[in-house]
């Protein structure tokens, strides 16, 4: 699988543990930065993650920063991402099943890298269930989404198609 991956100085060290990790799993890893240990804003990171998934360029994302907080807030913001902090197996899991999770956000101050590579492992190897309930729920995302992208427009004078 394609995964972009990024972390901003608070989350430089995991990321690179689990770009080696996922290599060696066999999945193609983009890296969006940070390239360095030098202080970076976490909003510019997940963006370049979330923008990667929604362009196609990767499948899935993993964000690290120092809770996962902020990154997810950001990476939130882009209509069709999705993205949660997960620091337990079943969140990241069921995360994909049941809510098509897009972008895991892990937090390096909060957990160490042999539950991140589990984490990631879980985000990994699901796929969306497809159930209807689920399904239902994802358009209803949707519906909140455009409605307000719609409304964001027309605040501002643009018209959406």
């Amino acid at each position: 699988m394609k995964i972009a991956i990024g972390a901003d100085h608070a989350g430089f060290s995991l990321k690179g543990v689990l770009i080696k990790f996922l290599r060696e799993e066999g999945h193609d890893v983009l890296d969006t930065g940070a390239f360095g240990p030098e202080p970076s804003d976490y909003p510019d990171i997940a963006r370049a993650v979330a923008e990667t998934v929604l362009r196609g360029e990767a499948e899935r994302g993993i964000l690290i920063c120092g809770s996962g907080v902020g990154a997810s807030i950001v990476a939130n913001k882009l209509p069709g991402i999705r993205a949660a902090v997960c620091h337990d197996t079943y969140s990241a899991r069921q995360g994909v099943e049941h809510d098509d999770l897009n972008v895991l956000c892990l937090g390096e101050r909060v957990i160490g890298p042999e539950l991140a590579k589990e984490l990631a492992v879980n985000f990994l190897s699901v796929r969306f269930s497809g159930i209807e309930r689920h399904a239902r729920r994802l358009e209803k995302i949707g519906v909140i989404e455009r409605d307000y992208m719609k409304a964001e427009a027309a605040l501002h004078g643009k018209r959406l198609r």
